[in-house]
């Protein structure tokens, strides 16, 4: 099976995260029942593929914009830095 991507499916590019998570749990929710005919199956795991990259993507632009702020000893901000959720 090939990777779907958002552009196979235009309407989830302009989704909000929210959104696109919230449709993605219930693809995910259609496909764990088992209540879906097999090529609607494969239809909808493909959706589901790339409404998972478009929620990846728009979560990396997220931390990227996420900023630690520095303080000095006085307690006051000194400044920023970029977020490292690792530390």
């Amino acid at each position: 099976m090939t990777k779907a991507t958002v552009k196979n499916h235009p309407d989830i590019k302009e989704m909000t995260f929210e959104r696109a998570l919230k449709e993605l749990e219930s693809i995910v929710g259609r496909l764990e029942r088992g209540d879906v005919e097999l090529e609607e199956s494969i239809s909808i795991y493909e959706r589901g593929e790339a409404l998972k990259d478009h929620c990846d993507r728009l979560l990396k632009q997220a931390e990227a914009k996420v900023e630690k702020l520095n303080f000095g000893s006085d307690g006051a901000p000194k400044g920023t830095e970029p977020f490292d959720p690792g530390m």
